[in-house]
């Protein structure tokens, strides 16, 4: 077992990975929070530090749609309380009925709440939903399963965004698919060519989309820009293979090096390809960057 946390006020909890905390997630986090409400509990959210498969198959782990704190700042906005814990292989080795009574001793659990395909502990696929209440009941916790928002998953939005569909990705979001990080040092050939970008640190393991150029809004510490983003290897200026994100914030001249930047894509514009110039990049850029103002433009009307 991970350290105990004296975590002992009675509670309802649900457990998972959460991964881009979708509306499929919103569902049954707002379901956990009715439910403890009409029982006088706190509803907790109990989410873990890597997706599970990075422990227990590495090469078939996913990559993941949102980092863990801004994951767990968004179950947070949710109105219920989270705690992440360190995915082991002991947490890997735990029985359904020994995740209930771990949740029931560390976090007061009274009532679980699974989401409604979630399977629960190493056991959990052999378990139906009147055998996890039997445990519950032994244990002296309710088991609960949550609702579900068809057509609505993890797996479904990663497919979304590596095919570069970002509408599609955000109706399962519920908001656009975003990318969050450090701005760093890049070619500084934007500047050269008068059209500056912002070159984002993605953390490892963090989903991209596909390669190409896209509308999006960028949240700075000034506030929210549109922008045009491309993401990809840049080939016309380089032969590397490093894909990187660079954003030109459309209408901005302030210093971002150092600063944390959130952007949002909010659709695709183009493929990314090798142009036979600079000029002939300067110009598709210029051209891109007007799209990207009227398909922002539509994007926040629809707001």
């Amino acid at each position: 077992m991970v350290k105990a946390e004296n975590d002992r006020r009675p509670a309802a909890v649900t457990v998972g990975t959460f991964d881009g905390v979708h509306r499929g997630h919103r569902a049954v986090l707002a379901f956990l929070r009715e439910e403890a409400a009409r029982r006088g509990l706190d509803p907790l959210a109990v989410t873990f530090d890597r997706h599970p498969l990075m422990t227990v198959a590495p090469d078939r782990a996913p990559k993941m749609i949102t980092g863990a704190d801004n994951r767990d700042l968004m179950i947070a906005g949710c109105g219920v309380g989270v705690r992440r814990v360190e995915f082991t292989g002991e947490i890997r080795r735990m029985t359904a009925t020994g995740w209930m009574r771990e949740l029931r001793d560390r976090y007061g659990a009274r009532l679980i709440v699974l989401g409604y395909d979630n399977r629960f502990g190493c056991d959990g696929a052999t378990m139906t939903d009147d055998d996890l209440r039997e445990a519950g009941r032994s244990l002296g916790i309710e088991v609960e399963r949550g609702p579900e928002v068809e057509g609505c998953s993890s797996s479904a939005i990663r497919r979304a965004v590596e095919e570069g569909d970002m509408e599609r990705a955000a109706d399962m979001l519920g908001r656009p698919f975003s990318l969050a990080g450090t701005v760093v040092s890049g070619r500084k050939l934007g500047r050269t060519i008068g059209i500056p970008t912002a070159n984002l640190a993605v953390g490892p393991g963090m989903l991209l989309p596909r390669a190409g150029v896209y509308a999006a809004s960028v949240m700075t510490p000034d506030g929210m820009r549109d922008a045009v983003v491309n993401v990809g290897l840049c080939p016309t200026v380089t032969d590397g293979d490093r894909v990187t994100v660079e954003a030109h914030l459309l209408d901005y001249s302030g210093d971002l090096y150092g600063r944390t930047i959130e952007i949002f894509f909010n659709s695709r514009l183009r493929d990314e390809r090798k142009f036979g110039s600079l000029d002939e990049l300067t110009r598709q850029i210029s051209l891109d960057i007007e799209e990207a103002r009227r398909k922002n433009l539509r994007h926040h009307r629809r707001d």
